[in-house]
Protein backbone atom coordinates (compact mmCIF):
# COMPACT_ATOMS: atom_id res chain seq x y z
CA UNK A 1 0.00 0.00 0.00
CA UNK A 2 1.31 3.44 -0.74
CA UNK A 3 2.57 5.42 2.41
CA UNK A 4 0.49 8.31 3.70
CA UNK A 5 -0.35 10.82 6.34
CA UNK A 6 -3.42 10.31 9.36
CA UNK A 7 -5.39 12.49 11.54
CA UNK A 8 -8.17 11.52 13.15
CA UNK A 9 -9.54 15.83 13.79
CA UNK A 10 -12.27 16.47 16.20
CA UNK A 11 -14.45 18.83 14.41
CA UNK A 12 -16.04 20.04 11.52
CA UNK A 13 -13.96 23.11 11.05
CA UNK A 14 -10.71 21.04 11.37
CA UNK A 15 -11.79 18.95 8.67
CA UNK A 16 -12.47 21.68 6.30
CA UNK A 17 -8.93 23.18 7.12
CA UNK A 18 -7.06 19.99 6.85
CA UNK A 19 -8.97 19.30 2.83
CA UNK A 20 -7.89 22.62 2.09
CA UNK A 21 -3.90 22.33 3.22
CA UNK A 22 -3.63 19.03 0.96
CA UNK A 23 -4.75 20.55 -1.90
CA UNK A 24 -6.90 17.66 -3.18
CA UNK A 25 -4.75 15.36 -1.76
CA UNK A 26 -6.45 14.12 1.23
CA UNK A 27 -9.17 11.37 1.40
CA UNK A 28 -12.15 11.51 4.06
CA UNK A 29 -12.33 8.00 6.18
CA UNK A 30 -15.85 7.50 7.16
CA UNK A 31 -15.25 3.76 7.53
CA UNK A 32 -12.83 2.55 5.06
CA UNK A 33 -14.26 -0.36 3.79
CA UNK A 34 -13.91 1.11 0.76
CA UNK A 35 -11.24 3.68 0.81
CA UNK A 36 -8.31 1.53 2.44
CA UNK A 37 -8.72 -1.44 -0.70
CA UNK A 38 -8.57 1.31 -3.41
CA UNK A 39 -5.69 2.73 -1.95
CA UNK A 40 -4.35 -0.94 -1.61
CA UNK A 41 -4.58 -1.77 -5.04
CA UNK A 42 -3.78 1.78 -6.29
CA UNK A 43 -7.08 2.87 -7.66
CA UNK A 44 -7.26 5.71 -5.48
CA UNK A 45 -3.90 8.24 -4.30
CA UNK A 46 -3.85 10.17 -0.91
CA UNK A 47 -0.75 11.66 0.82
CA UNK A 48 -3.27 12.58 3.75
CA UNK A 49 -6.09 10.04 5.12
CA UNK A 50 -8.62 12.39 7.58
CA UNK A 51 -10.81 9.93 10.03
CA UNK A 52 -14.06 11.48 11.07
CA UNK A 53 -15.04 8.96 13.32
CA UNK A 54 -14.28 10.64 16.04
CA UNK A 55 -16.41 13.40 15.44
CA UNK A 56 -19.59 13.23 17.48
CA UNK A 57 -22.05 15.11 15.06
CA UNK A 58 -20.61 13.24 11.81
CA UNK A 59 -21.66 9.84 13.45
CA UNK A 60 -25.05 10.75 15.07
CA UNK A 61 -28.83 9.22 14.27
CA UNK A 62 -30.91 11.34 15.08
CA UNK A 63 -34.87 11.37 15.06
CA UNK A 64 -37.72 13.87 15.64
CA UNK A 65 -41.32 14.37 13.73
CA UNK A 66 -40.69 17.96 12.89
CA UNK A 67 -37.65 17.66 11.27
CA UNK A 68 -37.28 14.00 10.02
CA UNK A 69 -33.92 11.93 10.21
CA UNK A 70 -30.38 12.88 10.48
CA UNK A 71 -27.15 10.30 9.83
CA UNK A 72 -24.56 11.57 10.05
CA UNK A 73 -22.06 10.72 6.64
CA UNK A 74 -19.68 8.34 9.49
CA UNK A 75 -22.29 6.58 11.18
CA UNK A 76 -21.72 2.54 11.36
CA UNK A 77 -24.38 0.77 8.67
CA UNK A 78 -25.39 -1.49 12.24
CA UNK A 79 -25.98 1.59 14.29
CA UNK A 80 -28.39 2.50 11.80
CA UNK A 81 -30.03 -0.90 11.20
CA UNK A 82 -30.51 -1.14 15.24
CA UNK A 83 -31.65 2.44 16.34
CA UNK A 84 -35.46 2.11 16.73
CA UNK A 85 -36.75 5.24 15.00
CA UNK A 86 -35.29 4.02 11.31
CA UNK A 87 -36.61 0.56 12.23
CA UNK A 88 -40.03 1.77 12.84
CA UNK A 89 -39.93 4.71 10.39
CA UNK A 90 -37.69 3.80 7.69
CA UNK A 91 -37.55 0.11 7.26
CA UNK A 92 -37.09 0.59 3.52
CA UNK A 93 -33.41 2.10 4.22
CA UNK A 94 -33.07 -0.39 6.46
CA UNK A 95 -33.20 -3.34 3.70
CA UNK A 96 -30.81 -1.97 1.64
CA UNK A 97 -28.24 -0.63 4.31
CA UNK A 98 -28.39 -4.60 5.82
CA UNK A 99 -27.18 -5.73 2.86
CA UNK A 100 -24.00 -3.33 2.75
CA UNK A 101 -21.10 -6.50 3.40
CA UNK A 102 -21.26 -8.78 6.05
CA UNK A 103 -21.38 -8.47 10.08
CA UNK A 104 -17.97 -7.08 10.81
CA UNK A 105 -18.23 -4.66 7.62
CA UNK A 106 -21.67 -3.39 9.30
CA UNK A 107 -19.47 -1.99 12.18
CA UNK A 108 -17.30 -0.15 10.18
CA UNK A 109 -19.02 1.54 6.40
CA UNK A 110 -21.44 4.23 6.54
CA UNK A 111 -23.89 5.09 4.06
CA UNK A 112 -22.03 8.29 4.09
CA UNK A 113 -18.80 6.49 2.83
CA UNK A 114 -21.31 4.00 0.51
CA UNK A 115 -23.11 7.58 -1.42
CA UNK A 116 -19.19 9.20 -1.30
CA UNK A 117 -18.22 5.91 -3.43
CA UNK A 118 -20.25 6.53 -5.91
CA UNK A 119 -20.32 2.97 -7.36
CA UNK A 120 -23.35 2.28 -9.82
CA UNK A 121 -24.26 -1.07 -7.76
CA UNK A 122 -24.25 0.92 -4.17
CA UNK A 123 -27.27 -0.52 -2.18
CA UNK A 124 -27.91 2.44 0.03
CA UNK A 125 -28.22 4.69 -3.14
CA UNK A 126 -31.97 4.11 -4.46
CA UNK A 127 -32.85 3.46 -0.92
CA UNK A 128 -32.04 7.12 -0.35
CA UNK A 129 -33.44 8.13 -3.46
CA UNK A 130 -37.02 6.61 -2.75
CA UNK A 131 -36.85 8.41 0.70
CA UNK A 132 -36.36 11.80 -0.77
CA UNK A 133 -33.14 12.06 1.11
CA UNK A 134 -30.97 15.12 0.66
CA UNK A 135 -26.66 15.82 1.13
CA UNK A 136 -25.67 17.90 3.67
CA UNK A 137 -22.37 19.42 2.22
CA UNK A 138 -19.74 21.82 4.34
CA UNK A 139 -16.93 23.26 2.41
CA UNK A 140 -14.74 26.38 2.66
CA UNK A 141 -17.47 28.20 0.99
CA UNK A 142 -19.83 27.23 3.74
CA UNK A 143 -23.04 24.85 3.65
CA UNK A 144 -25.16 23.38 0.87
CA UNK A 145 -28.09 20.88 0.17
CA UNK A 146 -27.91 18.68 -2.65
CA UNK A 147 -30.81 15.89 -3.52
CA UNK A 148 -29.22 12.26 -3.35
CA UNK A 149 -30.06 11.84 -7.09
CA UNK A 150 -27.84 14.44 -8.13
CA UNK A 151 -24.46 13.92 -6.01
CA UNK A 152 -23.41 11.00 -8.21
CA UNK A 153 -21.65 12.30 -11.41
CA UNK A 154 -20.09 9.36 -12.20
CA UNK A 155 -19.04 5.92 -11.45
CA UNK A 156 -16.45 6.61 -8.79
CA UNK A 157 -16.89 9.98 -9.04
CA UNK A 158 -20.03 12.69 -7.24
CA UNK A 159 -20.92 16.06 -6.72
CA UNK A 160 -18.11 17.08 -3.66
CA UNK A 161 -16.21 20.22 -5.12
CA UNK A 162 -12.47 20.72 -3.77
CA UNK A 163 -12.40 21.06 0.24
CA UNK A 164 -16.15 20.00 0.21
CA UNK A 165 -17.14 16.79 2.31
CA UNK A 166 -20.24 15.31 3.14
CA UNK A 167 -21.27 15.92 6.56
CA UNK A 168 -25.18 14.50 7.13
CA UNK A 169 -27.79 12.89 4.89
CA UNK A 170 -31.28 14.03 5.86
CA UNK A 171 -34.61 12.55 5.25
CA UNK A 172 -38.23 13.94 5.83
CA UNK A 173 -40.07 12.20 7.91
CA UNK A 174 -43.19 9.75 6.19
CA UNK A 175 -45.75 11.05 5.20
CA UNK A 176 -49.18 9.05 6.51
CA UNK A 177 -49.58 5.97 4.34
CA UNK A 178 -46.21 6.08 2.97
CA UNK A 179 -44.69 2.53 2.34
CA UNK A 180 -40.81 1.72 1.02
CA UNK A 181 -38.79 -1.45 -0.07
CA UNK A 182 -35.28 -2.28 -1.64
CA UNK A 183 -34.03 -5.19 -3.01
CA UNK A 184 -31.40 -6.51 -5.68
CA UNK A 185 -30.73 -9.71 -7.60
CA UNK A 186 -27.65 -11.41 -6.80
CA UNK A 187 -25.61 -14.42 -7.80
CA UNK A 188 -25.40 -15.58 -4.67
CA UNK A 189 -27.07 -15.38 -0.78
CA UNK A 190 -24.93 -13.04 0.79
CA UNK A 191 -22.10 -10.39 0.54
CA UNK A 192 -22.25 -9.52 -2.91
CA UNK A 193 -22.90 -6.81 -5.58
CA UNK A 194 -25.76 -6.25 -6.43
CA UNK A 195 -26.58 -7.08 -10.58
CA UNK A 196 -29.57 -5.04 -10.51
CA UNK A 197 -31.17 -2.92 -7.33
CA UNK A 198 -34.57 -1.64 -6.89
CA UNK A 199 -35.90 0.47 -4.44
CA UNK A 200 -39.77 2.49 -4.65
CA UNK A 201 -41.95 3.92 -1.69
CA UNK A 202 -45.69 5.34 -2.33
CA UNK A 203 -48.07 6.98 -0.79
CA UNK A 204 -51.54 5.75 -0.40
CA UNK A 205 -55.11 7.63 -0.21
CA UNK A 206 -56.96 6.87 2.63
CA UNK A 207 -58.83 3.71 1.59
CA UNK A 208 -55.05 2.50 0.58
CA UNK A 209 -56.89 2.01 -2.90
CA UNK A 210 -55.05 4.77 -4.73
CA UNK A 211 -51.62 6.40 -5.13
CA UNK A 212 -51.10 9.49 -4.08
CA UNK A 213 -47.34 9.49 -5.23
CA UNK A 214 -44.46 7.22 -6.09
CA UNK A 215 -40.65 7.59 -6.18
CA UNK A 216 -38.63 4.73 -7.73
CA UNK A 217 -34.83 4.29 -8.50
CA UNK A 218 -32.92 1.49 -9.92
CA UNK A 219 -29.08 0.25 -9.33
CA UNK A 220 -26.11 -1.64 -11.48
CA UNK A 221 -27.59 -0.12 -14.46
CA UNK A 222 -26.15 2.58 -15.62
CA UNK A 223 -22.83 4.80 -14.85
CA UNK A 224 -25.01 6.11 -11.66
CA UNK A 225 -27.87 4.99 -9.60
CA UNK A 226 -30.92 6.06 -11.58
CA UNK A 227 -34.12 8.20 -10.50
CA UNK A 228 -37.12 6.78 -12.23
CA UNK A 229 -39.00 10.24 -11.72
CA UNK A 230 -41.49 9.19 -14.91
CA UNK A 231 -42.30 5.74 -13.48
CA UNK A 232 -42.94 7.45 -10.22
CA UNK A 233 -44.84 10.13 -11.77
CA UNK A 234 -47.16 7.94 -13.90
CA UNK A 235 -48.74 6.29 -10.82
CA UNK A 236 -49.45 9.70 -9.21
CA UNK A 237 -53.48 9.83 -8.72
CA UNK A 238 -53.96 6.23 -10.01
CA UNK A 239 -55.62 3.41 -8.89
CA UNK A 240 -53.62 0.65 -7.52
CA UNK A 241 -53.98 -1.93 -10.33
CA UNK A 242 -51.76 -4.99 -11.15
CA UNK A 243 -51.61 -2.91 -14.60
CA UNK A 244 -50.66 0.65 -12.99
CA UNK A 245 -47.67 -1.34 -11.46
CA UNK A 246 -46.33 -3.22 -14.35
CA UNK A 247 -46.71 0.31 -16.58
CA UNK A 248 -45.11 1.78 -14.05
CA UNK A 249 -41.64 -0.96 -14.11
CA UNK A 250 -41.94 -0.71 -18.04
CA UNK A 251 -41.12 2.83 -17.79
CA UNK A 252 -38.27 2.57 -15.29
CA UNK A 253 -37.20 -0.22 -17.08
CA UNK A 254 -36.94 1.69 -20.18
CA UNK A 255 -34.33 3.95 -18.55
CA UNK A 256 -31.58 1.30 -17.79
CA UNK A 257 -28.12 1.21 -19.40
CA UNK A 258 -27.10 -2.01 -18.34
CA UNK A 259 -23.83 -3.34 -19.36
CA UNK A 260 -22.95 -6.98 -19.79
CA UNK A 261 -19.94 -7.95 -17.74
CA UNK A 262 -18.91 -11.00 -15.44
CA UNK A 263 -22.15 -10.70 -13.31
CA UNK A 264 -25.11 -10.91 -15.76
CA UNK A 265 -25.59 -9.37 -19.32
CA UNK A 266 -27.13 -6.43 -20.55
CA UNK A 267 -30.14 -8.45 -21.71
CA UNK A 268 -30.85 -10.37 -18.28
CA UNK A 269 -30.35 -6.69 -16.38
CA UNK A 270 -32.62 -5.24 -18.61
CA UNK A 271 -35.20 -8.09 -17.76
CA UNK A 272 -34.56 -7.90 -13.95
CA UNK A 273 -35.34 -3.86 -13.81
CA UNK A 274 -39.12 -4.54 -14.41
CA UNK A 275 -39.07 -7.57 -12.15
CA UNK A 276 -37.45 -5.80 -9.23
CA UNK A 277 -39.34 -2.68 -9.57
CA UNK A 278 -42.40 -4.39 -9.80
CA UNK A 279 -41.86 -6.26 -6.39
CA UNK A 280 -40.35 -3.28 -4.56
CA UNK A 281 -43.80 -1.69 -5.48
CA UNK A 282 -45.98 -4.70 -4.07
CA UNK A 283 -43.84 -4.28 -0.86
CA UNK A 284 -44.05 -0.54 -0.67
CA UNK A 285 -47.82 -0.66 -1.21
CA UNK A 286 -48.02 -3.62 1.37
CA UNK A 287 -46.27 -1.06 4.25
CA UNK A 288 -47.90 1.81 3.28
CA UNK A 289 -51.38 -0.61 4.34
CA UNK A 290 -52.48 -0.95 0.76
CA UNK A 291 -54.17 -4.68 0.09
CA UNK A 292 -52.43 -7.14 -1.90
CA UNK A 293 -53.00 -6.29 -5.73
CA UNK A 294 -53.95 -9.72 -7.77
Amino acid sequence: MQSFDYIAPKSADEVIKLLAGKNGDARILCGGTDLLVQLREGRRKAKLVIDIKNIPELTQITFDPKNGLRIGAAAASHNICSDSNVSKYYPGLVDAVKLIGGRQIQNRASVGGNLCNASPAADAIPALIVHEASCNITGPNGSRVLPVEEFCTAPGQNALKAGEFLESIRIPTPKERFGAHYLRFIPRNEMDIAVVGAGASVILDDEGKRFVSARIALGAVAPTPLFASDAGDFLSRKDVTRANIKEAARLAQSIARPITDLRGTAEHRKHLCAVLVERALDKAIERAGGQHVQ
